[in-house]
């Protein structure tokens, strides 16, 4: 091989160095999770069942009825809500903890009960900034133009008249997300307790970049499912 050649081939080996590096460093600045989702309900709730003395024999639970359920709420300090996506490396959640929103319950009548919240999209956080700001942009998210996603529940099933104070109790919740000013109507699996004078809910839900006219990131070394789980922490207080 003759000294140009002998050129050409290191430099060509150095622009790849260089080319894939550099490539490596901008994929591998939106890798990690840096997000732990934390559950409003405390280990120790557990779904609701029958309490037993020491001797086996059945006793009463504490329980919440219409005195202290029904009424109206509000979502309190405290709130978050994720959305965890799947990529070919892992999976990576954001949260958003400007949360705020209004309950209204009723266990004689889950008909008339109603729920509705919002966050505020610029609270987006996956502890990532590069990562962040580039979901906030107008391809995706589109936080200038839509700065609020929303939900509306429709309607409630599985809403027991009573709920063992400091246990959980399974319902459904079906509604409407808004994002991006596009609604996906969709159920949430729920369980919730009363304790403390509050209400806490856990609930997810399932949807995909595509419900909202985005589509799932990938590029030639990542690429991203289409799914978004959803997941609801909330606190509601009196």
């Amino acid at each position: 091989m003759n000294k140009k050649a002998k050129a050409w081939l290191i430099t060509g080996v150095a622009a790849v160095v260089v080319i894939g590096g550099g490539g490596y460093y901008i994929t591998n600045s939106y890798l990690g999770n840096n997000v732990e989702i934390e559950q409003v309900l405390p280990a120790s709730t557990a779904t609701s069942t029958t309490a037993v003395d020491s001797t086996g024999t059945p006793v009463a639970n504490e329980t919440a009825g219409a005195e202290q359920l029904n009424g109206d709420w509000s979502i309190s300090e405290g709130s978050k809500v994720y959305f965890s996506v799947t990529t070919s490396q892992e999976t990576v959640n954001f949260v958003d903890d400007k949360v705020t929103g209004n309950w209204t319950i009723n266990v004689d009548d889950a008909a008339q009960m109603k729920a509705e919240g919002q966050i505020e999209m610029d609270g987006i956080d996956s502890g990532n900034g590069q990562r962040d700001g580039h979901v906030k942009q107008a391809d995706f998210f589109d936080v200038a133009t839509y700065p609020q996603a929303t939900f509306t529940a429709t309607s409630f099933e599985g809403v027991p008249a009573e709920w063992p104070v400091g246990q959980t109790v399974d319902i459904k919740m079906n509604g409407t997300i808004t994002v991006k000013g596009i609604e996906k109507e969709v159920t949430f699996d729920a369980k919730a307790a009363y304790e403390n004078n509050a209400v806490l809910l856990s609930a997810t839900s399932m949807v995909t970049f595509e419900d909202f006219g985005m589509e799932n990131p990938h590029s030639v070394v990542l690429s991203t499912e289409n799914d978004i789980q959803v997941q609801l922490e909330l606190k509601l207080s009196k």
